[in-house]
C-alpha cells in the first residue's frame, strides 16, 4: 500500500486551519452566555493538565515516584513557593523514591 504524505499534511493543514478559522467565521459578536464563558475561560488550563499529568507519572522509571512528586508539587505550590524550588523538591522526591524503591 502507498501512503501519499503530501496528502496527509494537507489534510493536516486544513483540519488545523479550519480550527482555527471557523469560529472568527460563525462567532462575530460578543459571546454574552456565563456558561460558555466560563468553559472557553479554563479550556487552556485543562489542555495543558491533560498532556502535563500523564506525563509527570509516565516518564519516570517508576511510576509511583512521578506520583509522589506530583502531590509534593500540587501541596508546594499551594503553599507558595516559587516555580523554580517546586521544580527542584520534584526532582529530589523522583531522585530519592527511585533509589529507594
Amino acid at each position: 500500500m502507498q501512503h501519499n504524505i503530501y496528502l496527509y499534511i494537507m489534510v493536516s493543514a486544513l483540519v488545523s486551519f479550519a480550527v482555527r478559522a471557523v469560529p472568527l467565521t460563525l462567532i462575530r459578536k460578543k459571546i454574552e452566555n456565563p456558561f460558555l464563558k466560563s468553559f472557553l475561560f479554563y479550556v487552556p488550563y485543562v489542555t495543558l493538565s491533560v498532556m502535563t499529568f500523564p506525563a509527570i507519572v509516565e516518564t519516570t522509571a517508576v511510576p509511583i515516584a512521578g506520583v509522589l512528586a506530583l502531590i509534593a508539587g500540587i501541596i508546594a505550590a499551594r503553599k507558595g513557593v516559587s516555580m523554580f524550588l517546586v521544580a527542584v523538591i520534584c526532582c529530589v522526591i523522583v531522585f530519592a523514591a527511585e533509589m529507594l524503591i
